[in-house]
C-alpha cells in the first residue's frame, strides 16, 4: 500500500493510503479527542469533537472531521487552534446540555472551557455518538438497539424482542457509552418491556 507523509502539529507523521487523519495521529501517539470513534467500527464522524484544521497546496486552513478525512501527501493538519478550540468548545456545551452529570464530558468540557449553563438543560443522557448502535449491528451483528425518532427529539431505543435475547448476556455496549448511562437505560428497559428475561 502507498506510503503518505503528512504533518501533524509540527511532526512528520507516515501513514497509508486510506488511513483517516485521526487514524494517522493516534499512530503517532498524537491526541485528538473523539466521543464516536472505536477502532472496530466503520468511521461515523457523529460528535464533532474530532474536528482538526487542515491545510494544503498553500490554501486557507480549513476544519474538517478527522475521523472521516483522508490523510493525504503533504497537508498540514493542527489539532489545536483557537478555531478548533471554539468549536470543541461549543460542541462541548451542546454535548453537556444532553448529558450533564457524564464524566467525560465534564473532563473534556474543562480542557476547553466549555460553560455547562451557556446552553438550556435538556437531560436525556443520550449524545447520539452511536455507538452502541452501531456497534450492536456492525460488530454483533443483532441489532438490538437503534436510533427511534429523528431531530431534536433523536433518542436511543432497546428493540424489546431482540435485547431480551441478547443483550443479558453480552452487555459489551454498556462501557461504550460516554454518558456511562446506557446500563441504567437498559435495565429500565427490561424492567417495563421484559422483566426478568434480560439475565
Amino acid at each position: 500500500m502507498k506510503g503518505i507523509t503528512l504533518k501533524i502539529d509540527g511532526e512528520e507523521v507516515k501513514a497509508r493510503e486510506g488511513m483517516t487523519v485521526l487514524k494517522a495521529a493516534q499512530n503517532a501517539h498524537i491526541r485528538i479527542p473523539t466521543l464516536c470513534y472505536h477502532k472496530k467500527l466503520e468511521p461515523y464522524g457523529g460528535c464533532r469533537l474530532c474536528m482538526v484544521e487542515v491545510e494544503s497546496r498553500g490554501s486557507a486552513p480549513r476544519l474538517v472531521v478527522s475521523c472521516l478525512y483522508p490523510a493525504q501527501n503533504n497537508i498540514i493538519v493542527r489539532t489545536r487552534s483557537p478555531k478548533v478550540d471554539r468549536v470543541r468548545k461549543t460542541v462541548l456545551e451542546l454535548l453537556l446540555a444532553h448529558a450533564p452529570n457524564s464524566f467525560e464530558l465534564k473532563e473534556l468540557g474543562k480542557e476547553y472551557g466549555a460553560d455547562e449553563s451557556r446552553t438550556g438543560q435538556e437531560p436525556s443522557f443520550c449524545i447520539h455518538c452511536g455507538l452502541c448502535v452501531r456497534y450492536c449491528a456492525e460488530v454483533k451483528k443483532k441489532d438490538a438497539i437503534g436510533f427511534v425518532d429523528r431531530g431534536i427529539h433523536k433518542e436511543i431505543g432497546f428493540v424489546p424482542e431482540i435485547a431480551s435475547k441478547e443483550c443479558g448476556k453480552c452487555k459489551e455496549c454498556f462501557p461504550l457509552c460516554p454518558t456511562e448511562a446506557l446500563q441504567a437505560a437498559y435495565i429500565f428497559v427490561e424492567a417495563l418491556a421484559f422483566p426478568g428475561q434480560g439475565h
